[in-house]
């Protein structure tokens, strides 16, 4: 019993890794729009975008690192 639920929470903590992938797409898509629209700020933006790129794929690893604890527990 212990284990499939091991499995379970496992699959579900790997649901994180793929909403980082869409929290990164979001971010660099309306970084775009952003640039596109005001191209002389787009340099003072692109730092933010790395950032919150960096947050986000952050967020994807830990949900990934978890999801590998639970499986191979």
């Amino acid at each position: 019993m212990a284990t499939e639920m091991n499995l379970i929470g496992a699959g579900l903590a790997a649901i994180g890794t793929g909403a980082a992938a869409i929290g990164v797409g979001i971010i660099f898509g309306n970084f775009v729009n952003g640039a596109l629209r005001n191209p002389s700020a787009a340099a003072s933006q692109f730092t933010n975008a790395i950032i919150g790129a960096a947050l986000a794929e952050g967020l994807g690893i830990f949900a990934f690192v978890i999801a590998l604890l639970l499986y191979l527990k």
